[in-house]
């Protein structure tokens, strides 16, 4: 897949990303909650830095960006006992940061790692 032009990337951002970004993660943890729709929370999850800036996700059919990601079992584990409650905090402070312009940084950071601290999914594989 090719990224998106940093300008375009720039506008999605301002116009939409900054405040559909908090309310994709809202509504995924939500779906988190229940057990038939994790799976769709998950993605959800999994889809924040696209949301938030136009972001690719690594090539889902490429065999060599798996490598580096930890096991089904231990990803699932991980969500259970720390990803599930460890996400919602993350991604509401991450909220919060971009609100602020000196925060808008490091909420840009956040909202890219937050895949991988709901469920250590990496997203550049």
């Amino acid at each position: 897949m090719t990224q998106r032009s940093l300008p375009v990337r720039a506008l999605w951002f301002v116009l939409v990303g900054w405040w559909l970004t908090p309310i994709v993660v809202n509504l995924a943890w939500a779906l988190n909650v229940t057990i038939i729709l994790l799976p769709i929370g998950i993605k959800l999850i999994n889809l924040v830095p696209t949301v938030l800036t136009l972001k690719e996700p690594r090539s889902l059919s490429d065999p060599s960006s798996a490598r580096g990601q930890s096991s089904l079992l231990i990803r699932g584990l991980y969500f259970v006992l720390v990803g599930w409650w460890a996400s919602l905090l993350w991604a509401n402070v991450a909220a919060l940061l971009a609100v602020t312009v000196i925060g808008l940084p490091v909420a840009y950071w956040m909202f890219n790692r937050l895949p991988y601290v709901t469920s250590l999914y990496r997203f550049h594989g």
